[in-house]
Formats: structure tokens, sequence, C-alpha cells
């Protein structure tokens, strides 16, 4: 089966899908606070279900009330099994974590994709805080096998690989025995997901003490049960709002709090600065095709940017440079490789470079076969740039997208975008 996207214009208002970051947290502090715990509007989606399947391996009950979820538990205990965190890295990373608390082993693994990325650094902080992590294939890559608990101590993580070896240990170290002091090596790349994260222990009435690169975790706290309404995410807005851009089209996304800490809120100030005509609200925002011009873009803060950006870029007068990305080589695919190969297959001037891309535009794109590499950014991004081609585009993997955001093919056909799944 392929995702097949055609050229149209895309108009009218769609809802932001619920934050997938936020989601994550929530279930995991719902089940670390022993609940009962009412989490509202959460994005339930295949890496979110993967979280959730992870909470309840550790003994956490939850129980559906229609769109929300109803979290408690009596006390985290060790898994039956091991822990399968599919194509998750959130799920893995931050239940790594979790899993250091607990006195005995626990193993968590994925699928083959998410067994190729890193966790070399989360395992050395974790044993420098009295717990045991290791990699059992020895190359810092699951399956990973954790045996706890965690006492807490003083180490040091870098802060260039991913923010979600932070994460993790700011979920769990305000359970550790002992405090924690975490020295975070800069660069800090991805900041803004460390910034939701200490969101979500603030709401969970968790202190924690941050002083430039370093962070104090005081021992022995219990997070407080707290219903929580997850926000709309703006990684996700992204792609009807740049389809709109290129297309010109008018697309209002709502559902969105500007409040939130979510570094992905830039991707207004982005396309205004690509000279879209962007009108931003508290709750909402609007996008109108206009002429694009190229421009310089730092992503180290909104990775996840990155491939809907590249589509954009394709369609700016000039040339745009995407830096600071080295981390992207290391998600669900080596995104810069795989957003400059499908951009090239559409006949996009598109160059690798070793932390982004260079993207000289604009480009009359062309009917073409991409392959996804069953990364749900990159079939989203591709499919938007169907939208400007001179033909049918055809990507593999076509229900990828369920990862993070399940409604995307909905929305997007209730926008007059010409997208389906065939044979």
């Amino acid at each position: 089966m392929k995702f097949r996207s055609r050229p149209a214009t895309v108009s009218g208002t769609a809802h932001a899908p619920p934050s997938k970051s936020y989601t994550h947290r929530a279930f995991l502090l719902a089940a670390l606070s022993g609940g009962p715990c009412l989490v509202s509007r959460p994005l339930l989606s295949e890496d979110t279900e993967a979280t959730l399947a992870g909470i309840e391996a550790f003994g956490a009950q939850v129980h559906r009330k229609g769109a929300d979820l109803r979290i408690t538990s009596p006390g985290l205990s060790l898994p039956s099994r091991a822990i399968d965190a599919r194509n998750s890295g959130t799920t893995l990373r931050l239940l790594t974590g979790t899993a250091a608390l607990l006195k005995g082993t626990t193993t968590l693994t994925g699928d083959a994709s998410l067994r190729k990325r890193p966790m070399g650094p989360l395992l050395d902080a974790l044993r420098g805080l009295g717990a045991d992590g290791r990699s059992l294939s020895e190359d810092g890559r699951p399956p990973v096998q954790i045996t706890g608990p965690l006492r807490g101590g003083e180490v040091s993580i870098p802060g260039s690989v991913s923010s979600q070896f932070l994460s993790s240990l700011l979920l769990a170290c305000p359970l550790a025995s002992e405090a924690t002091t975490l020295h975070v090596r800069p660069p800090i790349l991805s900041e803004p997901y460390v910034d939701v994260t200490r969101h979500m222990l603030r709401a969970f009435r968790a202190e924690v003490e941050v002083r430039g690169n370093d962070v104090r975790i005081p021992g022995g706290q219990r997070y407080a049960p707290a219903d929580f309404v997850v926000p709309g995410d703006f990684s996700s807005a992204a792609f009807p709002l740049v389809a709109a851009a290129i297309s010109g089209g008018d697309v209002t996304v709502d559902g969105l709090d500007a409040s939130a800490p979510q570094g992905d809120r830039r991707i207004a100030d982005i396309l205004g600065s690509f000279g879209a005509s962007v009108t931003q609200r508290p709750d909402s925002v609007r996008v109108r095709g206009a002429s694009l011009r190229a421009e310089t873009v730092d992503v180290s803060a909104t990775p996840d940017l990155f491939p809907i950006l590249a589509v954009l870029a394709s369609q700016a007068r000039g040339e745009s440079r995407f830096v600071n990305g080295a981390q992207l080589r290391l998600k669900e695919s080596d995104r810069i490789e795989t957003t400059v190969a499908f951009l090239r297959a559409m006949g996009a001037d598109a160059t690798g470079t070793s932390d982004g891309c260079v993207v000289r535009g604009p480009a009359q794109l062309a009917a073409a076969a991409v392959e996804s590499h069953g990364d749900h950014r990159i079939l989203m991004a591709a499919a938007v740039a169907g939208l400007v081609a001179r033909g049918p585009v055809e990507i593999s993997d076509p229900w990828c997208f369920r990862v993070s955001y399940p409604s995307f093919l909905d929305d997007l056909r209730a926008l007059g975008a010409e997208m389906e799944v065939v044979p």
C-alpha cells in the first residue's frame, strides 16, 4: 500500500491534535503519583500507546472515560516481561528512568529502528546515581537492562545527544532516596522539551532547581496526584500551516496554547520570516499563502520541524540553510538524509550537510515515488510537498503518520487536500 498525495490548495480550519510530548509525560507522572489522575484530551497514537502499555506493565491501572483517561497506581512493581517501547524513543528513554526506581531488574526494548538509537549517556548517568544500566548488545543501544534502586548523587550528562536523557532523569530523580545534582554539558539541544518536562513537574508538585547548566533535585519527594488537560501540538499543526503557505491556501489551526513551553510554537514566527501571511492569537494560528523568500533556520531547539520546513524552503526564492541539527541523524530515520532524498526525488535542489541542509528554490516539484523509511514526519512532509507537485506523489509505509498525528489524513482531506491510501 502507498500514501498518495495530489496537487491541491488547502483552506479552512483544523483543530490541533493533542501534544505528544505532554501526553507521554502526563501518563508517566500520573502513574508515579499513585493517582487517581484524570488526563484529559490525551493524544492516543502509536507512540503514546507504547507509554501507556509501559506504565501498565509497571502496575498502573488505566480506565478510559470517553476521550479521557483515569490513571491510578497502588505502587509500581517490576514488570513480568520486557517492556516493548515499539518505535517510541520517548517511551524508551522516560521508562528507563522509571525502571531505575525499582529494586530489581527491568528489560526495555523496541523495534528494529529503535534498537539503533543511542542510550549510552543515560545508562552512564544511572550508574553514577546508584542504579545499574547496561546495553545487552554492548554497543550503547537497546535492548537495555536496568537494575535499581536509584539512590541519587552527582553526575555529568551531555546535552548534545538527546534532551530525552535529561527529561528521564528529571522525572525519576525526585523519587530517589538522596538529592541529585546533574551537570549538563552544553550545548543543550532540543531544550524546549526539557522545559515541557519542568512544566509537568510543577503540575505534579515536584521541586527542581536550575542554575545555569546545573540542575539540583531534592531526593525523597512524592508526586502529588493532579488532573491535567493536554494542550494542542504545534509540531503537528506545522503540517497544515505549511500546506497553506506553499499551496496559496488559507488555514487556521485552533486548539493551541501560545503560553505552553513548546519549542515548535516557533512555527508561526518561522513562517512569517519566510514571507507567509501569519496571524497569531492565544489559541490559534492562521496562515495564508504569499510569495516566499529563503531564510536561514537554526533547528537546534525545533528538530521535529526540520522536514516540513525543508519543504517550505523548496518553494521559497533563494538559498535556505538549516543549521545546528546534527541530532536529526539519530531520529526514527537519519532525517537529514531522508529529507534531502525525498526532496531530490521530487526535483528539488537540496544538499545535505553535517548538521542540516541547503535548499535552493523555488522548485517545480514533480510526481515521484518516495521512501518514508517508516518515519512519520518524513511521510507527512512528503505528503504536503505533493500538494504543489505536477503529479501524484506516492509514499511508502502509508500509515506511519499514526505514530504522532493519527488524524493527519482526515484533517488534510477536510481542508481540501487530495490524499488517500491506495493499494
